[in-house]
């Protein structure tokens, strides 16, 4: 009984003394409860503050660090983006109460300890930032440029015949994935809410192209030359800028290959000049005027060699340098010549120009038989005669005038023909084109100061027959100033070049 007194006394006395050494004199003091000093929320010391101060300084913060600058590094590159950039928050405010709590909560001994601690340094409530883990991701994906290395391709050059393989070069490219939480353990772990730098995970990309894959690019799969003898010299000049931007294309098995993208832009800037092409029926002056024979002539090339054509489209109006249904039309960005390697090995694509032709050759690894042989036979399906149009125009009547000469409508088709050692095997429809017919467009002067004269004129238009106008605007021919019979012109000889580079419904030339 008299041990049991003895331990009774002796927690009455601790608890006593444990109350008094407990009780700081921050918290003793008359008014608001305060926070012990040498208490910390993170690296923010809030000790001697109320709870709403420590909340308000917690805020401030919070709001200070997001103008941080973190340095994102992948290899060589780095991008500078702010902590608010990358959604950082801070959610947890239950830390203010817990350093509330220091001194003053849980049992007799967790205050003695935290008393202990003060005294021996200061008291840190852990802190820690959230950050948004899709807004990292998005805004990685939209600095992958900045960060991304691309890997530089092993490729090929030709020269007097010869081939000489280029080497590729390794690229880096960020992982999003990890790299997300590369972000979020510095956020939530070592950072210190001021500048900093993270170092991304980042992934070697080998270039494509081996030595020994290139060394198989020997054989010719398929070739085709156009003739241009007729061009003016900016539509010679366009022609050879962009068989040039196509030279020494390597396109590697799977791979689609755009002539647009390639060429494009056509404009001064990328060194194309005016030269004609056709546009709703009329010639008009147009930048990269004469690229369709390019695009045509590398489809030719492209077919002989087999490779898979993706997309191909014919002219609106029929062309004169390939035979219907031969051609590929380039016109904006909706019209344009793709097609794949479908190899299991790369394909060299050379372009040039010579002497006003135009030639393309394609090289790879020849895979098929030497006995066999690729044909392809253009067929004209049906033909449509356009007719004469006749057009009032305020020129003094017997003005007679051809503004446009006529271009045929045709419905046409490819025929693919395979024979092997000579002997016929198989004959296919490779493709149909249809091409607008387009009228000769005559002018007929209708003006007169005598309205009778005007009226036989109107009248005569009015029926549409070529003998009946003629025989109208006849007494009045020698009397018109500027006077044009009604001969049949021909077409020039850049019109007969140039037909098909352009006449579509959008307005927009064809061939540009």
């Amino acid at each position: 009984m008299k041990k049991s007194n003895k331990i009774i006394v002796f927690l009455g006395i601790m608890l006593t003394a444990g109350l008094v050494l407990l009780a700081p004199a921050g918290l003793r003091a008359a008014g608001e409860d305060r926070i012990a000093e040498g208490v910390y929320i993170g690296n923010i010391s809030v000790g001697g503050m109320t709870e709403k101060e420590a909340a308000d300084a917690v805020s401030s913060y919070v709001k200070s660090v997001g103008d941080a600058v973190l340095t994102l590094t992948a290899g060589e590159k780095s991008v500078e983006v702010t902590a608010a950039e990358l959604g950082t928050s801070f959610t947890d405010m239950n830390v203010i109460q817990k350093a509330m709590d220091v001194c003053r909560s849980g049992n007799l001994i967790k205050r003695y300890k935290d008393k202990k601690d003060l005294e021996n340094g200061n008291v840190v409530i852990d802190m820690v930032l959230d950050v948004d883990e899709d807004v990292i991701a998005t805004l990685l994906e939209e600095k992958a440029d900045q960060l991304d290395q691309e890997a530089v391709d092993s490729t090929l050059t030709r020269e007097n015949g010869e081939f000489q393989i280029v080497e590729g070069a390794q690229g880096i490219e960020v992982n999003i994935e990890k790299s997300v939480e590369d972000i979020e353990n510095y956020i939530s772990g070592e950072w210190n809410g001021t500048d900093g730098s993270i170092e991304l995970t980042a992934e070697i990309v080998e270039p494509k192209g081996t030595k020994e894959e290139l060394s198989k690019i020997k054989d010719l799969l398929g070739s085709y030359s156009t003739n241009y003898n007729s061009s003016t010299q900016n539509r010679c000049d366009n022609i050879s800028n962009a068989a040039s931007k196509i030279n020494g294309t390597v396109l590697y098995p799977g791979e689609e290959f755009s002539v647009y993208e390639t060429i494009g832009p056509l404009d001064a800037s990328n060194g194309y000049e005016l030269a004609g092409a056709y546009e709703n029926g009329q010639t008009v002056q147009s930048y990269g005027g004469g690229v369709c024979q390019v695009s045509t002539t590398l489809y030719n090339a492209a077919i002989l060699a087999e490779l898979e054509i993706t997309e191909r489209s014919n002219h609106s109006m029929i062309v004169t340098y390939v035979k219907p249904s031969m051609d590929a039309a380039i016109a904006g960005d909706y019209k344009d010549l793709k097609f794949v390697n479908n190899q299991d090995t790369p394909i060299f694509i050379e372009g040039y120009t010579q002497g006003k032709n135009v030639f393309f050759n394609i090289f790879g690894q020849e895979t098929r038989p030497a006995n066999r042989k690729v044909t392809y036979e253009s067929e004209v399906v049906s033909q449509q005669d356009p007719g004469t149009q006749f057009v009032g125009t305020g020129d003094p009547v017997g003005y007679i005038g051809v503004s446009q000469e006529k271009h045929t409508g045709y419905v046409a088709q490819l025929w693919k023909i395979v024979t092997v050692d000579g002997v016929e095997e198989s004959r296919e429809i490779y493709n149909k084109s249809t091409y607008k017919a387009s009228p000769k467009i005559v002018n007929v002067g209708t003006a007169s100061a005598d309205p009778n004269a005007s009226a036989a004129i109107g009248a005569a238009l009015a029926t549409g027959d070529e003998a009946t106008i003629y025989a109208a605007v006849a007494p009045y021919t020698a009397a018109a100033s500027a006077v044009q019979q009604p001969a049949e012109p021909t077409p020039s000889a850049e019109e007969q070049a140039i037909i098909g580079d352009g006449q579509v419904d959008t307005g927009i030339s064809e061939g540009q």
